[in-house]
């Protein structure tokens, strides 16, 4: 199971939507450091209702924000 992982596409989403980071930890109402922990792809997880606000903020769909990615690591 060590080759599968969730890469987190946030950053990409917050420069389609031009969203500053702090605007966004603002609408959703999470410090700009968790934000950035979860942008970075260093969150162990993520609660729905989190999700939920930033794919209202940013105008998408979970899918565009977390990706499924198979590594080829062994």
């Amino acid at each position: 199971m060590d080759n599968m992982k969730i890469k987190i596409n946030l950053d990409l989403m917050m420069v389609k939507r031009k969203m500053p980071l702090k605007d966004l930890a603002e609408k959703v109402g999470i410090t700009m450091a968790n934000l950035s922990i979860l942008k970075n792809g260093k969150a162990k997880g993520i609660r729905f209702g989190t999700l939920q606000a930033i794919c209202r903020e940013l105008d998408c769909q979970p899918g565009d924000i977390l990706e499924y990615e198979v590594t080829e690591n062994g």
